[in-house]
């Protein structure tokens, strides 16, 4: 299974949302948090988490306790088997954790419900997150829940593979002219240049870097049929019916990570959680990562994050509130960074991070140039069927791949 970022990991989720918005047309569900009523004594919360491994898990646990114990609550952190499952159960029954993880590919369906508490404004020097994340976990107008942390895709290069195709540092791709230039020179040494996943998760990148995406910044607009958008996604096809991009499956892979891994790709499109899977399945491989290349009209490059969510339903909202304050401090989220990986969301603690973890500097400074994932309710069948495009791009039209899911957005939009 591919290493992802949990925003890759909805298809469970469709029965939770299901029942969510169930619950939320007629079944018990109230919309608005105004009627739970409120202790102001020692809480009890219950906080779900959607965690990558043991070490996560014992972070988290560790600076809960540490929050308990210095603030006279108790906090019980709970690794989820199935988060957004377990999480749409809890939200549809009325009895949700107080606090947990919300992926911000799913964000927009909780709080579109009233799932959520909108807390955003009562956190400490909410200008300190990236302005990026910010909008990511933003509703209506309002700053919803605090970003916990973050990941950005960029280029990875086999250095091993790069020089025996007699390629140099001069040879690294900074435009999409210099990546096809780059790419012909791998082909024609008999190596595939570059692995690329057949996934909005991935192929995205390129419709940013000739300014355009899929959706208006409000969430409440498609924009996928767009001149910029169609170059971006016919320039992917170029690469893939030329031999100059291939899908993990035509690697015999599982992900754009594992045929990096194995030696089949010269170069690949991946996130920071590649870090951890090559130090895991190909400790011998060599690469360095370098910055996206930039489109036609510039810089741009995918984020993938999570919010540390407050249920509406909660009867310890200003506890939770204070518990998010303590998560998100700097120097804790330092800590979650030497823990096990992730990317603190504060600006003011960028320079500390990238001096911990030098190699990492491509993927943190690339927040300045990304794109969240798509802020709406109800698109997971309208993401699956472009999916499905994608995957089928070496065949397709992208016009036609970009106008259906322009349509069915709207449709699911009630437009």
């Amino acid at each position: 299974m591919a290493p992802r970022p949990l925003a890759r990991v909805a298809v469970a989720g469709l029965a939770a949302v299901a029942l969510l918005g169930s619950a939320a047309c007629g079944s018990g569900f109230d919309d608005s948090s105004e009627g739970t009523a409120q202790s102001s004594g020692p809480a009890s919360l219950q906080i779900l988490i959607g965690s990558s491994g043991d070490a996560e898990t014992k972070a988290v646990q560790d600076a809960a306790a540490k929050w308990a114990s210095d603030s006279g609550n108790t906090a019980t952190v709970t690794p989820a088997q199935d988060l957004t499952q377990q999480l749409g159960q809890g939200l549809a029954g009325g009895t949700p954790p107080d606090v947990f993880y919300v992926d911000a590919a799913q964000f927009a369906d909780y709080a579109s419900v009233g799932a959520l508490e909108p807390y955003g404004d009562k956190i400490s020097d909410t200008g300190d997150f990236y302005e990026s994340l910010r909008t990511a976990f933003t509703y209506d107008g309002k700053l919803y829940c605090a970003p916990k942390d973050f990941s950005t895709l960029a280029l990875e290069i086999n250095t091993d593979l790069w020089t025996k195709a007699g390629l140099t540092d001069a040879d690294v791709p900074t435009s999409w002219d210099q990546l096809t230039a780059t790419a012909q020179k791998i082909k024609a040494k008999g190596q595939v240049p570059l692995a690329l996943g057949d996934t909005r998760d991935r192929i995205g990148a390129f419709l940013v870097q000739n300014g355009g995406w899929l959706m208006s910044e409000d969430g409440k607009q498609p924009t996928a049929d767009t001149p910029e958008n169609v170059a971006a996604l016919q320039y992917v096809k170029d690469l893939v019916t030329k031999g100059l991009a291939q899908y993990p499956k035509q690697l015999d892979a599982g992900w754009s990570g594992e045929a990096f891994g194995r030696g089949k790709a010269v170069m690949t499109i991946e996130g920071n959680w590649i870090k951890g899977a090559l130090q895991n399945d190909f400790p011998n491989v060599k690469y360095k990562v370098v910055p996206l290349p930039a489109g036609p009209k510039g810089q741009g490059t995918l984020s993938f994050t999570q919010c540390w969510g407050i249920a509406a339903k909660s009867k310890y909202k200003e506890q939770a509130i204070a518990f998010v304050e303590a998560m998100t401090s700097g120097e804790q989220q330092m800590a979650f960074a030497r823990a096990f990986g992730v990317m603190p969301s504060r600006q003011s603690v960028h320079d500390q991070y990238v001096s911990v973890f030098p190699a990492d500097k491509p993927f943190i400074d690339g927040v300045a140039y990304a794109q969240g994932p798509v802020n709406a309710p109800k698109m997971d069948s309208v993401l699956r069927d472009l999916e499905a495009g994608l995957q089928a791009l070496s065949t397709g039209d992208p016009k036609t791949i970009l106008a259906n899911f322009d349509k069915n957005a709207k449709a699911a939009l009630g437009e």
